[in-house]
């Protein structure tokens, strides 16, 4: 009896075993990392000579032009990002749930493919269309009778390029999200809003919005997260140029850790995006997670 029970109840942490296993190895275990390499200079071709500098790492960083340049360059990528992509998803989803025509499940294929194709593919054909001379967009410009524009090479112009791009590659995801997440709402509701006279505007503002809120708020925390984290289109379109327009944090930490040789530096770096993170988690779970409502 006694074996029984100890069975019954080890059961469930060997069944989670692997998994609790898989995030010491390859999270817990690179963030305890990650704070180590940022509290020494570290020299990777010879890691003897490391030396232990406190927060001397973190002073540098804080102090650093580059540093501010490159934090406001990812707070405008996110914000840009998370708002575009959040709007264009949700009226691309309200608009092919209205019908299911087989002209929408063409649009809802469409919308898709950008995700699932290589970034590097994307970025080379976007690459082509922007080139100032002889791209696309500056041709169809020239056409119309128009000024054309730098796009990528541009300081100006830079950042809302690469926003375009990221808008354009991940927007197909979240608008079959919210599509699923539409389809799946009672249609019991809005038949008795429309006995109530409710109007279409009021219908989506009580009914679809409370109703795929769950939804809303996942696409928005892994939006987040994943536009402080941009590094590869940002790396394959303008390398964090011209003059530094499109530098963002990740891109400063494969910089220094890579090209400068400054491991500790870029761990500091790493430590603090950690930490800018976390805090934008913690924030949405605290003032929307009441907003969220779960059937």
């Amino acid at each position: 009896m006694n074996k029984r029970k100890f069975s019954r109840k080890a059961r469930p942490y060997v069944m989670i075993a692997p998994a609790m296993i898989g995030i010491l190895v390859f999270t817990i275990y690179p963030i305890i990392k990650l704070i180590q390499l940022s509290l020494h200079n570290t020299n990777m071709l010879n890691p003897s000579q490391s030396k232990f500098v406190g927060l001397d790492n973190y002073e540098k960083v804080l102090s650093r032009p580059d540093f501010h340049k490159s934090l406001s360059n990812t707070v405008v990528y996110t914000i840009a990002v998370v708002f575009l992509i959040t709007a264009i998803a949700l009226l691309l989803a309200v608009w092919l749930n209205e019908k299911n025509t087989r002209l929408n499940r063409i649009v809802q294929a469409a919308v898709f493919c950008p995700h699932v194709v290589s970034i590097v593919s994307i970025a080379l054909i976007w690459l082509w269309m922007m080139e100032p001379n002889f791209g696309l967009f500056n041709y169809i410009l020239k056409e119309l009778g128009l000024p054309t524009s730098k796009w990528l090479s541009g300081s100006a112009t830079a950042m809302p390029s690469v926003i375009l791009v990221s808008v354009w590659k991940a927007v197909g995801y979240d608008t079959l999200l919210l599509l699923a997440a539409l389809q799946s709402v009672p249609s019991s509701l809005y038949e008795a809003a429309k006995l109530d006279h409710a109007d279409k505007i009021v219908m989506f503002f009580k009914i679809t919005l409370p109703m795929i809120s769950p939804q809303l708020f996942f696409t928005l925390i892994i939006r987040t997260i994943s536009s402080f984290k941009v590094f590869d289109t940002v790396r394959i379109l303008t390398q964090g140029g011209p003059n530094n327009a499109t530098t963002t944090l990740v891109y400063s930490i494969y910089t220094e850790a890579l090209l400068n040789l400054r491991v500790g530096y870029s761990a500091a770096i790493g430590v603090i995006l950690l930490i800018i993170v976390s805090i934008l988690t913690v924030i949405y779970f605290v003032g929307l997670s009441k907003k969220v409502h779960y059937q």
